[in-house]
């Protein structure tokens, strides 16, 4: 194992871990938005004045594609990709090493599994929430409401690699 490891290289370790990150948060919430949307057809056939409202709970579940893309730029960021390789928190030059991969890989795990998981679940939810507009579109907020308890778990997850990401050890 250690050395496919070695083979791969650290560089390559950490642009895995990059990818994933971006792309895994960035399929949770095509997937999340695409549920929203084809739940608000329905409503939008009948009533289209109601699509401002559709169209905020469906937006919702695309921030998690945009925490994925944050993470990936601060872990660049932190790989001193935009700085000619030298790390912006210790101002020395960057050692692309295996560990150094694995840290970074391992950085991105929060945000790769908490953005996907969690912009399914809101997708869930802001579908759930299209009823709401349906029935009792005043009152549309209150889904909004219950998305944002679901937005907090990917935070979390965003502010979770951000940290691991500030103490990579190269």
């Amino acid at each position: 194992m250690l050395e496919l490891l070695n083979a791969i290289g650290g560089q390559a370790l950490a642009y895995i871990g990059i990818a994933l990150a971006i792309g895994l948060c960035c399929i949770g919430s095509a997937k999340g938005t695409g549920m929203v949307g084809e739940a608000a057809t329905g409503v939008l056939c009948e009533t289209p004045e109601h699509f401002t409202k559709c169209m905020i709970l469906q937006a919702l579940p695309g921030t998690q594609g945009l925490y994925g893309l944050a993470a990936g730029f601060f872990a660049l960021f932190a790989m001193g990709f935009f700085s000619g390789g030298t790390s912006p928190f210790t101002n020395e030059a960057v050692n692309f090493s295996v560990n150094g991969g694995l840290n970074v890989l391992f950085a991105c795990l929060p945000i790769m599994l908490g953005g996907l998981l969690s912009a399914i679940a809101q997708g869930r939810v802001a579908a759930a929430s299209i009823n709401i507009v349906a029935k009792k579109p005043n009152e549309y907020m209150k889904g909004v409401i219950l998305c944002g308890i679901v937005e907090f778990y990917a935070i979390l997850s965003l502010v979770g690699s951000i940290l691991m990401l500030m103490n990579v050890k190269w």
